[in-house]
């Protein structure tokens, strides 16, 4: 049994020490100085009645209770957050926050009209925008580090792992199927063709993306009996169509993509069979009853729907 009650403050310095390993990282991370820390840790220390760090050479490491204790405090705080969200709207002190991460095509598209959107209609929300690719972005939201993530997953039975496990445990909004298209060079022998099946390029040199979509790739040019042969790889989609447009291979982007990009030089042609990826709003089913958390999602919706 504990000796004292555990303190959500103190669950916070616990987290940023075992993410940074040392207690003048976690200072620096959380803002404030080592000696707080110290003794912020000695005092949960206190009431755990068990040690919780150990110091091995110049990092702490976590002892077997610590690591329990870690394992516990993502689903504590998360829920402590919702709490105070929550009873912060309903007595009109504050409007609240949201962290949101997306990917980065759905933080060109989607998040901008979304946030716009927010601000106009509730000036005194504060929304913050990080960028990771699924499936980073789903182990931040199981983590607490933020309250929405906009992720996107393949619809293939395998691609549950890569896309950050199984949603079961979240709320999903769903916000669009994203079509995929390839896209070639303006004097490709196939640019005026409309549509193109994944077997016609299997001689052609690809410039595939993001690690995720180079592997969903690969599945489908193998489900059409070849491997491609990639020259190029690169997350940064004007890189993509650059190398596309200079004629050094053909590629395949989601159209969400294409809306921030200028396929100049380059011709983009239907998949067929069509292929998609699944674009969501995921968040904790607590999150998922705060009113700014609530709001955020719908305005990501409305932005998909445009």
């Amino acid at each position: 049994m504990l000796k004292d009650m555990i303190e959500a403050r103190h669950l916070r310095v616990l987290r940023a020490v075992a993410a940074t390993g040392s207690f003048s990282a976690a200072a620096r991370e959380l803002g404030c100085t080592q000696p707080a820390v110290s003794q912020q840790m000695k005092a949960l220390e206190g009431a755990a009645g068990t040690p919780l760090l150990i110091r091995t050479g110049r990092e702490m490491r976590l002892t077997e209770a610590g690591e329990a204790l870690v394992r516990h405090a993502a689903g504590i705080l998360a829920g402590l957050t919702a709490a105070e969200e929550e009873v912060a709207a309903i007595a009109g002190l504050r409007a609240g926050r949201v962290r949101l991460v997306s990917f980065p095509s759905g933080s060109s598209t989607l998040v901008p009209t979304a946030l716009a959107g927010m601000r106009a209609a509730h000036p005194g929300t504060r929304v913050s925008l990080v960028e990771a690719e699924p499936p980073r972005s789903v182990e931040m939201l199981r983590a607490g580090d933020c309250e929405i993530a906009v992720a996107f997953r393949y619809p293939q039975a395998d691609d549950a792992a890569e896309a950050g496990g199984g949603w079961e445990d979240l709320v999903a909004r769903p916000l669009l199927s994203d079509r995929l298209v390839v896209v070639v060079p303006r004097e490709h022998r196939l640019a005026g063709a409309g549509t193109v099946g994944m077997a016609e390029l299997a001689e052609e040199p690809w410039i595939a993306g993001c690690p995720r979509c180079r592997r969903h790739l690969v599945e489908v040019c193998e489900s059409e009996g070849f491997t491609p042969r990639i020259d190029f790889a690169t997350d940064d989609y004007p890189a993509v169509i650059g190398l596309v447009a200079a004629g050094l291979g053909v590629a395949v982007l989601p159209e969400l993509a294409l809306e921030s990009v200028r396929a100049k030089g380059a011709v983009t042609l239907e998949v067929k069979p069509a292929v998609r990826r699944e674009v969501v709003a995921l968040t904790l089913p607590d999150l998922a009853r705060v009113p700014a958390v609530a709001a955020t999602l719908d305005r990501l919706e409305s932005a998909a729907r445009r």
